[in-house]
């Protein structure tokens, strides 16, 4: 329908594009985030105690032109008993004309606190690589100076931190991943995007319900200047540390399932569906999000039972 394809190329072009204006960007989101925190904290590398690689793809909005779609790999590990952890992840997130790829090195220091908890400080440092091609965008006036040349590579460095308490039944974070307000494009003081900071505090808890299952309460709330506050509620739980089955509120965005199979004591995978509760659900069938962990244990530090953070 022809209204439906002007509502998409409308779509793409507020989110991606800034005419005479400067837009603040928001980081990728995940419905996984409890699995994924390495990518918005830096001190959670080498918490887990063992060398862990992660893998996850998200494609959102599904069937609306433009819509974001995510794909990152990580891996990080305690550095042998030096009480430092090291972290390395790839990210390429893709929204209509826009392809990104970013990557960090997150290095980490944790201290002993009381009652089996730990405290850990983590740097991080990225280099993103930033691709705008106009040409798939559909403009009314072509000719327009701003559209005259793509964005190639354009090269961004940035810093950030975060500190990430944590013992084996719960944990709470608070980080910013990028400290650095930086200007992704700008030519004759037109930009494409500004990086702003992105907020981050979270925090979940398990409980033994009885000795074959578990339920983690757990929040994520992200904030930015010039954008909504983004509050994630989820709610999982795990049977005979086997199985994940769970649900999730994105408030005043989506609602979520979650479900997750530890395959064995190394491997876990799992899956998600968002429905949006907004009126783009009209334009789109929902986000998809499935994931890997594996993790190579050592006999001198092995995780006994699944961990669900």
């Amino acid at each position: 329908m022809k209204i439906h394809k002007t509502i998409k190329t409308a779509f793409c072009g507020i989110l991606f594009l800034g005419s005479a204006a400067m837009h603040a960007q928001q980081d990728p989101q995940y419905t996984h985030y409890m699995y994924n925190t390495n990518q918005v904290n830096p001190a959670y590398a080498g918490s887990r105690e063992v060398m862990s690689v992660f893998g996850l793809y998200r494609t959102q909005w599904v069937g609306l032109d433009g819509a974001p779609q995510t794909a990152n790999i990580s891996m990080n590990t305690p550095l042998g008993d030096s009480k430092l952890g090291l972290g390395v992840s790839y990210l390429n997130d893709r929204i209509g004309a826009m392809d990104e790829n970013n990557l960090a090195i997150d290095l980490s220091y944790t201290i002993d606190l009381r009652s089996n908890y730990k405290l850990s400080f983590g740097v991080k440092g990225t280099a993103n690589l930033l691709n705008v091609d106009y040409t798939k965008l559909s403009m009314d006036n072509s000719s327009d100076f701003v559209f005259e040349q793509n964005v190639e590579n354009q090269f961004t460095p940035n810093v950030g931190a975060g500190i990430y308490l944590h013992s084996d039944k719960s944990y709470f974070g608070v980080s910013v991943p990028h400290l650095l307000e930086t200007t992704r494009y700008d030519d004759n003081a037109v930009s494409t995007m500004k990086q702003k900071m992105n907020f981050y505090v979270m925090g979940g808890y398990v409980f033994d319900l009885n000795p074959s299952l578990k339920f983690k309460p757990a929040f994520l709330v992200k904030a930015l200047e010039g954008a909504p506050l983004q509050v994630d509620l989820t709610a999982n739980f795990m049977f005979n540390d086997k199985f994940v089955v769970g649900a999730a509120y994105r408030w005043d965005a989506a609602v979520s399932g979650l479900v997750g199979f530890q395959v064995n004591d190394g491997l876990l995978i799992g899956y998600s569906y968002d429905a949006e509760t907004t009126k783009l659900a009209h334009y789109n069938s929902g986000s998809h999000e499935i994931f890997m962990r594996f993790e190579l244990f050592n006999r001198y530090n092995r995780i006994n039972t699944p961990r669900f953070f």
